[in-house]
């Protein structure tokens, strides 16, 4: 049988790693999918650190598969950190989350054996990467079940994320949420506060997978209670070209990459705490 490369391969191919530095499989703990990858520029001491998140309706999903992403990211001058999780049906709610917490507190821990800044850390998610990350900052109870505070969160982005998704329809969803005690707690939106990590929302307009409903209401929310939020808007992405159009190539698209740029230099000058940033929305294109 002949191999034929798959999409995701062919895009992994488009981005270098010329002047990288990828360190695989570093294990964050017991189960076999519990690795991370990492990636730095070859040069790079004390960066800021990217703890990147993927998608796949927590059923599917690889690390290496997004390594276009983590190149992209450590080539603008990031430590990244792409771990994998345990997915359905071996898990439900909460455990993913738990992985997620536990991945994210490993790298706080060890952020400076990689070269990293481990008062510089961000969070970053796709799709339900984005659930697993926004989740993470919202409901302080899985970085503290680790040892770690919200507060060692510098900001986090949410791309294309379901946040207020109740109730839930599709029973592969249903069967992932339906350890939960109470559905309520599932949801981000329920977990909105004043005191939560800086976010950026952003979401493709023409998203019909999870739609952008998901995140104006999580923004409102956390604007009624005195959070830091700035949502983008782009109107003609869909699900996946939300992501893709970070690529150099696609920029064209959405100018995602720069915007969630500018929200990270934000973060770091530690501008984001001034009057009137929590009222940033904007509808692009």
């Amino acid at each position: 049988m002949t191999w034929l490369p798959r999409p995701i391969d062919l895009l992994n191919c488009s981005i270098s790693l010329s002047g990288l530095e990828a360190t695989p499989d570093v294990s964050y703990g017991a189960a076999p999918r519990d690795k991370i990858d990492f990636y730095r520029p070859k040069e790079g001491r004390n960066l800021p650190v990217i703890v990147f998140f993927y998608g796949g309706s927590w059923q599917w999903g690889h690390r290496r598969d997004y390594r276009f992403m983590a190149a992209l990211l450590a080539r603008l001058g990031f430590l990244v950190a792409v771990p994998d999780y345990r997915l359905y049906p071996d898990v439900k709610f909460p455990d993913f989350l738990q992985d997620c917490a536990a991945a994210t507190a490993f790298v706080i821990n060890r952020a400076a054996d990689y070269a990293g800044n481990p008062r510089e850390i961000f969070l970053i998610g796709h799709s339900a990467g984005a659930y697993n990350a926004v989740m993470l900052a919202l409901n302080q109870d899985y970085l503290a079940s680790q040892g770690c505070g919200t507060n060692r969160l510098s900001g986090v982005a949410g791309l294309s994320g379901p946040y207020d998704f109740l109730p839930i329809r599709a029973p592969d969803i249903k069967a992932i949420f339906s350890s939960a005690p109470d559905i309520s707690l599932t949801q981000p939106v329920t977990f909105a506060r004043d005191s939560a990590p800086p976010l950026f929302l952003a979401h493709g307009g023409a998203d019909t997978t999870v739609l952008p409903r998901n995140t104006t209401k999580l923004a409102a929310r956390l604007r009624a209670q005195g959070g830091i939020v700035e949502t983008k808007i782009y109107p003609k992405l869909g699900h996946t070209g939300i992501l893709l159009s970070a690529l150099p190539y696609l920029s064209w698209r959405a100018p995602l990459l720069r915007d969630m740029m500018s929200f990270i230099a934000a973060c770091r000058a530690g501008d984001l705490a001034g009057e009137g940033f929590e009222r940033r929305e904007s509808v692009v294109g």
